[in-house]
């Protein structure tokens, strides 16, 4: 595998942040999500998953999303707005019981396994 350079990834987050914002088509909510979704992955990940043929896939994936309002931006819309309620409900829900505690827990294991799946299927770098 070839060295990882700052310009690569650079233009890959670039080219990213522009493919979210023209799918979402600049709407207020899901453009502050996906940036801050975007910035996690870039800040958070580990520099050895890095992968250009996935995040082209991704952009082609986002490309898809704008064009028509059809299953891929369908996904992206539902990924954005799932991302957004689980950090409100992180935000602002302090005292919870445990029954809800596992559910809400139990949910999320299963959706992130459900994307995960998608990645690994269609690879892609959603989360």
């Amino acid at each position: 595998m070839a060295a990882l350079l700052p310009a690569d990834v650079i233009h890959s987050y670039r080219s990213l942040y522009r493919g979210l914002l023209r799918a979402v088509q600049f709407s207020k909510p899901a453009r502050y999500t996906a940036r801050d979704q975007l910035r996690d992955a870039f800040r958070l990940e580990d520099p050895k998953t890095y992968n250009q043929d996935r995040i082209n896939r991704t952009v082609e994936f986002l490309r898809l999303a704008t064009v028509e309002a059809g299953l891929e931006h369908r996904i992206l819309k539902n990924l954005l707005r799932i991302n957004w309620e689980r950090r409100e409900l992180a935000s602002r829900s302090r005292t919870k019981t445990p029954h809800v505690i596992y559910l809400q827990g139990s949910t999320m294991a299963h959706y992130d396994l459900t994307i995960a799946m998608l990645n690994n299927n269609m690879g892609l770098c959603l989360r």
